[in-house]
């Protein structure tokens, strides 16, 4: 199906846009059913010039317009009611409402809608680190340069407080801000503090099944599945924690963040745990970064003890596990500290709390799927349990002011270099407890761990040359 170009806005002065169709297509791409208008009124819309049109799906190129997906598996064929034919139509973006051949992507291309310029719309009483500082001046510049940056920053660094005066002043420039995260959890945490520190405006929480998702914000916190929504959106781009899954595989989300910023836009990146790749371009200079190579209370991240364990899955397969875990954890329950234990599988996770059960009876685990999982990690937080067992689900966003952390099976793939970094960034980020047990039992060391461990003691060593940490 040809789409016919949108002509230029219509002189005629009879004609009256609707505000709430404007509202709604300001800086996205929606389904025609999505719009809370007729789709005649749409189409008045388009002749006169306010809406545009564009094509679902390009059969020639095999891709779709609105996730960028051009891999043939992707696509399927199905019989389309709306034109009697046999269409291809997209699986890879169908939770987002079926996009095929003939289906058409709304955008707005009349008159845009502009934001009041807030003057001086930050709220916070806090104080930065240095590091922190520093880092805060390279955002606010790209923001003012509409330049990319990847600010690269320990775990517990405090990078959401770095943000703040980049995004003032793009909020006081009428700009329009928007924090991406893989992670709906993190939208959650998110939004409640971005809302309290720019009380002054309304801030959209965008996630699957959010009430926000019809809000017109100028700052909005979003997973990076809901970009996919919006076509040249935003003037000031962020994207956390890039290293996350799915994210970092997923090339559509990559181009739903692309996508969703105008032409002209600033572009920063958070992540405590870049890959390979990336920290390769940052040497060779293909990427402007910034580093905090330390955490705000000054005291070095906790470096990762490694410690063979033996053929553990063999012994739990016996109901066993072997004596040093068992004397780690002992030694946690004697002194009361809390901890976190990473296993690679649910089913060794289910196995190893039969054994530990044995030790103590308010032993708990918790997985992705688990429906108690927001309470258990409450426990945790309130100190209602002393050793919480887990998958790699609470590897990000869990802050326990004084715990240790140990992973079993830290050889199984599914601990990756960054994802190894992460959970070791568990432990210390307690200005009242700054330090904290971290060792890795294995059945060989991978080249993750080692990697993973000679990342931490380099951003030590940076934080030390720059006078970050005391020493």
């Amino acid at each position: 199906m040809e789409v016919p170009q949108s002509p230029l806005l219509s002189t005629d002065r009879f004609f009256q846009y609707n505000p709430q169709l404007q509202e709604t297509l300001t800086g996205k791409q929606l389904l025609l059913e999505e719009l809370p208008v007729s789709k005649e009124e749409i189409q008045k819309h388009h002749d006169h010039g306010y809406v545009i049109y564009r094509n679902g799906i390009n059969r020639e190129r095999l891709s779709c317009t609105r996730c960028g997906t051009t891999d043939p598996s992707w696509f399927a064929e199905f019989p389309c009611v709306r034109c009697g034919k046999v269409e291809l139509y997209c699986r890879k973006c169908l939770m987002m409402g079926r996009v095929s051949e003939c289906t058409l992507l709304v955008s707005w291309a009349g008159p845009m809608l502009d934001f009041e310029k807030i003057s001086e719309p930050l709220r916070w009483g806090g104080q930065l680190s240095a590091g922190q500082k520093a880092a805060s001046r390279r955002v606010a510049e790209a923001v003012g340069n509409s330049a990319e940056l990847l600010v690269w920053a320990v775990a517990g660094a405090g990078k959401t407080e770095v943000l703040f005066a980049g995004i003032a002043q793009a909020l006081s420039t009428g700009k329009r801000v928007c924090v991406a995260t893989p992670r709906t959890d993190v939208v959650l945490e998110l939004a409640p503090r971005f809302q309290k520190v720019f009380p002054d405006l309304k801030v959209a929480a965008l996630y699957g099944g959010s009430e926000d998702r019809d809000q017109f914000a100028q700052l909005t916190i979003a997973t990076t599945h809901q970009l996919l929504r919006f076509y040249r959106a935003f003037d000031v781009m962020i994207v956390d924690e890039v290293d996350a899954f799915p994210y970092s595989i997923d090339e559509t989300l990559q181009y739903a963040v692309q996508q969703s910023r105008k032409p002209t836009s600033s572009l920063i990146y958070l992540t405590a745990t870049p890959n390979k790749q990336w920290q390769k371009e940052c040497r060779i200079g293909k990427w402007d970064f910034v580093t905090i190579p330390a955490r705000y209370h000054r005291h070095p991240l906790p470096v990762p003890r490694f410690e063979w364990s033996g053929n553990w899955e063999k012994k739990l397969s016996k109901r066993k596990l072997p004596p040093n875990i068992i004397k780690w954890v002992e030694a946690r329950l004697a002194s009361g500290k809390q901890a976190l234990i990473f296993a690679p599988k649910i089913t060794a996770m289910k196995k190893i709390l039969t054994i530990l059960l044995q030790l103590n009876p308010l032993f708990e685990s918790v997985h992705a799927e688990d429906p108690d999982r927001k309470d258990k990690v409450m426990k945790l937080r309130n100190k209602n349990i002393t050793i919480l067992l887990t998958t790699t689900i609470l590897e990000r966003g869990v802050t326990i002011p004084n715990i240790d952390v140990a992973v079993i099976g830290s050889e199984d793939r599914i601990f990756t270099e960054s994802a190894l970094v992460q959970i070791a960034g568990r432990a210390g980020r307690s200005a009242e407890y700054p330090s904290g047990d971290v060792t890795f039992f294995h059945y060989g060391k991978t080249e993750a761990m080692m990697s993973a461990r000679s990342q931490i003691m380099m951003m030590n060593r940076e934080g030390v040359k720059k006078g970050l940490i005391d020493v």
